[in-house]
């Protein structure tokens, strides 16, 4: 017999403010307990340090959220020149002190050196994982760990301060890129070292900043609705983006009702307009375009699904 899960089958993404000082996983931890949600998932760690989006899935969401670990990220961060630390944060400890004699014509020019597709090193304290465990548990042991760089890019990144030994700066980036080690690298560049004292995450893919709800506000509406005697979920749910937002910027490809059945069953399908093969599309059945999952067009110009969701959602 099957285990029943504890918690509510609830589905769907929402945008908490993660707050500075706690985990991206106790974040997930708290606001799972607040929905009293079966399943959850978060889709990208932030550092401890650092606040701001993080997307969290419900349900069938979570089978997704592998797509906005994959997508572009947003950050405001306040960088303090003259210090270097084993973290390149300011939760690390200070590992080396120098000099500040930056020009700001020396600054700028060294921040343009970041825009474009670079390479980058991934910081030893990172969650990246080799041989099973992240490599922020060797460093934490003083084991160095050989990492291979990769290609980042950096789409836009504007200076928005800088004063009293201090860089404020906005970045838009692609995955995988640590913002800690731009700063980190920034401050080589200028001779005189450098960690973040602020790390703000604004953006997550194109989710809207105004959506999102910090555990302080997720905690009063579920005391309240206690307090009201209405049940939590009908206040809390309201908040939920619809599953399907986690792949919004994939193309649609529609298809019948029939056609459902057997994508939902794995198998390939026809469809009358597809993209090219190869490509990343997002799946909705019929005149409502209700979604199904995702799936990529195969070399014989058929839809092959990849994720769909659970076959009862559509009984």
């Amino acid at each position: 017999m099957a285990r029943r899960r504890k918690g509510r089958p609830i589905n769907g993404v929402i945008l908490v403010d993660k707050p500075t000082g706690i985990s991206s996983n106790d974040t997930l931890q708290k606001v799972k307990r607040i929905f009293f949600a079966q399943k959850a998932g978060h889709t990208g760690a932030l550092d401890p340090l650092a606040t701001g989006m993080l997307p969290l899935c419900f349900g069938e969401a979570t089978k997704f959220s592998q797509f906005l670990l994959d997508s572009d990220k947003r950050y405001r961060v306040v960088a303090k020149l003259g210090e270097r630390t084993d973290t390149s944060d300011s939760d690390g400890e200070v590992v080396e002190t120098r000099t500040v004699n930056v020009e700001r014509d020396q600054l700028e020019a060294c921040i343009d050196s970041f825009r474009g597709t670079t390479d980058q090193i991934p910081s030893m304290y990172s969650a990246l994982k080799y041989q099973g465990r992240k490599l922020y548990e060797y460093a934490r042991e003083g084991i160095s760990i050989p990492r291979e760089s990769r290609k980042i890019t950096v789409y836009s990144v504007e200076l928005l301060r800088f004063d009293n030994n201090e860089v404020e700066m906005e970045l838009h980036v692609s995955k995988g890129t640590y913002i800690r080690t731009i700063v980190d690298d920034l401050g080589e560049m200028l001779g005189c070292g450098a960690h973040v004292t602020y790390l703000r995450r604004t953006g997550v893919s194109n989710f809207p900043y105004e959506r999102m709800v910090t555990i302080e506000q997720l905690q009063a509406m579920l005391d309240q609705a206690k307090a009201d005697e209405i049940e939590p979920g009908i206040v809390l749910d309201a908040l939920l983006l619809p599953t399907d937002t986690a792949v919004q910027d994939l193309p649609e490809v529609n298809i019948t009702a029939a056609a459902a059945v057997h994508v939902l069953h794995g198998n390939p399908v026809s469809a009358e307009v597809v993209p090219a093969e190869g490509t990343l599309v997002r799946i909705t059945v019929g005149d409502a375009a209700e979604f199904i999952g995702v799936g990529t067009i195969d070399a014989k110009g058929m839809l092959a699904p990849k994720r769909v969701m659970a076959n009862e959602q559509q009984e």
